[in-house]
């Protein structure tokens, strides 16, 4: 069922801001570190892990899929509420880790397309194709 992926996602949820706080007191911060991506980390590892096993309903997984949906304008509204200017004021590391963070994504992406192969088409698609070059001259 739908509600199930809901279950989920509050599961993934809770251990994440537990997780997140965790991580601030670690690092002396005194506030939640990243709580709501790990939640997001978990919940995409707990679906693929319970898809593998076919633990994962379709009806379960549009649950997932519309709350992974809704990550985006969840952090958008998250990040209003923090204060940019005493962050960045408060020293370089902010700077630092933004740079950082956005360097190891474009290197993972990198790292991800030049791992991928191109999928050879079908004789299906390319006669689709051809049609449509037909079609158009």
């Amino acid at each position: 069922m739908i509600i199930y992926g809901t279950a989920l996602l509050a599961v993934c949820h809770l251990l994440g801001i537990f997780l997140g706080d965790l991580l601030g007191q670690l690092l002396g911060a005194k506030t939640n570190v990243g709580g709501v991506g790990i939640a997001m980390i978990l919940l995409i590892c707990a679906r693929l892990w319970m898809h593998k096993r076919g633990l994962m309903p379709e009806l379960t997984e549009t649950g997932v899929s519309f709350w992974g949906a809704m990550y985006i304008p969840v952090v958008v509204a998250m990040a209003a509420q923090q204060n940019v200017v005493s962050a960045l004021s408060g020293g370089p590391v902010a700077l630092v880790a933004a740079f950082g963070s956005v360097l190891v994504c474009a290197c993972c992406v990198a790292l991800i397309n030049r791992r991928e192969r191109p999928v050879e088409a079908s004789e299906d698609e390319a006669e689709t194709e051809a049609r449509i070059a037909a079609h158009r001259a």
